[in-house]
């Protein structure tokens, strides 16, 4: 994993190469340089680990994800604002189903750094909501649920929030009654 600068300082290298080819008159070694330039720019721009996690993701595949997500190790250095954004998310995705606690920690770095898409950070502020509401911090999980539901514009996730909705009513619609202890077993 190369680092972000390294990126940009190859791109430039590879840019004033090809210049230098079209001043020798060699055009055709110019213009095959200049789209290793732009290759190299858009990995720049576009990282490569994480777009290959993506499909990972969409096979349904975790451990490959997490295998992928591992190979950035430095991700403040090797990454773009927003891509270290997506770093999180996909690593709150990943570890969701695990830990909750690391999911947590995951999810509110993505939504601290940004992410380019209000579908995304709406499936990130749903995902933080349904953390609060388990851990009975039920003002939280309402305020999350309400900003997810506000960035979900295209309506993706409208099931997921009615689902969500219809469960706490069902918490909240459950009273233990008076005088009924939950140690005691019956014996019939």
């Amino acid at each position: 994993m190369l680092h972000k600068n390294i990126k940009l300082a190859i791109s430039v290298l590879l840019l004033a190469t090809a210049i230098w080819q079209f001043t020798e008159r060699n055009i055709g070694n110019g213009i095959f340089i200049i789209l290793l330039a732009l290759i190299v720019l858009l990995f720049y721009f576009k990282n490569e680990i994480l777009i290959m996690t993506l499909f990972k993701l969409r096979k349904q595949d975790m451990e490959g994800a997490k295998k992928m997500l591992a190979k950035i190790k430095n991700p403040d250095g090797a990454l773009l604002r927003k891509q270290n954004g997506y770093f999180n998310y996909l690593n709150g995705i990943v570890v969701a189903q695990d830990n909750l606690t690391l999911a947590e920690k995951y999810f509110k770095r993505a939504v601290e750094l940004g992410l380019n898409q209000d579908a995304d950070m709406a499936v990130t502020k749903l995902q933080l909501a349904g953390i609060a509401f388990s851990k009975n911090k039920q003002a939280e999980g309402g305020k999350l649920m309400a900003e997810a539901e506000a960035l979900d514009k295209q309506n993706m996730l409208k099931d997921q929030i009615l689902m969500m909705k219809n469960q706490l009513k069902q918490v909240k619609g459950q009273k233990v009654p008076m005088g009924y202890n939950h140690s005691k077993k019956r014996s019939f």
